[in-house]
């Protein structure tokens, strides 16, 4: 579902999770940070996991930026197992818009992380060509 609908700009909510993933393992890695990749990756992936266009005037979820989380939270929990940490980077991956800062390296991350990708997806250049080479990248990764 999250491929149908639209994050930031022309990004769906899909490549957005995918491209907030990437950039933290960048973050992680050039900081030489050590952290919980697979909570990492996990809290990323599902940061987002409100499933509803948040754009649609007909259907509005009102204050997405600030019910967002616990809305994603709601559905990751009952779709996955959730651990402590990713549960923090869902919950809080809105500071400072949400009150309530991350606990965690990996939340402070997400964090960092989904800020820059939507600034990005929002006034960067072609965040459509970013994404392909994204996804070329981890193609290679997985061959």
């Amino acid at each position: 579902m999250t491929k149908d609908f639209i994050q930031h700009g022309d990004v769906s909510v899909y490549d957005h999770c995918i491209f907030v993933a990437y950039m933290s393992c960048r973050i992680a890695n050039k900081l030489n940070l050590k952290v919980d990749k697979r909570s990492l990756i996990r809290g990323a992936l599902l940061h987002d996991y409100f499933l509803y266009d948040w754009h649609d005037k007909n259907k509005p979820v009102k204050l997405h930026g600030f019910r967002h989380p616990k809305i994603a939270f709601k559905n990751a929990s009952e779709d996955f197992a959730l651990n402590k940490k990713e549960r923090d980077i869902i919950l809080h991956h809105m500071f400072p818009l949400n009150p309530v800062p991350p606990t965690s390296k990996e939340a402070w991350i997400i964090c960092l992380a989904d800020k820059i990708c939507a600034t990005r997806e929002t006034f960067g250049s072609q965040p459509s060509k970013q994404l392909n080479n994204i996804y070329r990248h981890l193609d290679i990764l997985y061959i």
